[in-house]
């Protein structure tokens, strides 16, 4: 299997063995619980799909209480498919069982994908990093931070898709690659990854093998 569903609880940092200290995110990794086990003979492709995060009945439509209920386990907000490939089967999984942070191991390698924070409406120079038009003593007046001419004459007398302009920041999924994890606290469920994830405390993680 290729990873399990967590939530990002914050950040901290911890002193190495040689005295570095070292900026780290806490995890909230699992534990998961295996709601259905995907095949090739059944399915065409070889998955594992988890569930994480408890979620009210009545919140739930009926359908995914009855995927829930055949699984034998309560409804869930997060559900993933991570894919199974050849030669990874670390162990036999069935719908029911629960996958925590003993999948992985201290010093592993690990890619973190999230939802980063939203920006809102923002203007090219935060965007996309423009410089402005111009400079104060060149007749700029108010007009530091536009993003200067963006279409043609007479043809095609409009603005061009794709032209870097204005507009909704932030809010993208984001995979962040080769972060160490840093220690482990099976009791508690944690995970501590060297380095700083994307989302906001409290969203939904994705952590690859």
């Amino acid at each position: 299997m290729a990873g399990i569903i967590g939530k990002k609880i914050g950040m901290t940092s911890v002193f190495d063995a040689a005295g570095k200290n070292i900026p780290c995110t806490v995890i909230e990794a699992g534990p998961c619980v295996v709601t259905q086990v995907k095949t090739v003979e059944n399915d065409g492709y070889a998955a594992v799909q988890l569930a994480y995060d408890d979620k009210k009945e009545k919140s739930t439509t009926s359908g995914m209480l009855g995927h829930f209920k055949k699984a034998g386990t309560t409804p869930k907000y997060k559900v993933v498919e991570f894919p199974v490939f050849a030669g990874k089967e670390d162990k036999e999984l069935a719908a029911g069982d629960q996958v925590g942070v003993d999948l992985f191991e201290e010093n592993d390698w690990v890619d973190v994908v999230g939802t980063s924070k939203g920006k809102g409406f923002q203007g090219v120079v935060r965007r996309h990093n423009f410089s402005g038009v111009g400079g104060q003593t060149h007749g700029q007046h108010n007009r530091l931070r536009a993003p200067g001419s963006a279409g043609a004459s007479s043809y095609p007398s409009r603005v061009l898709p794709g032209r870097k302009l204005g507009g909704r920041m932030g809010g993208d999924r984001v995979k962040v690659l080769n972060l160490v994890i840093v220690k482990l606290i099976p009791e508690s469920n944690l995970m501590l990854v060297k380095g700083s994830v994307p989302g906001a405390i409290g969203s939904y993680l994705l952590i690859e093998d």
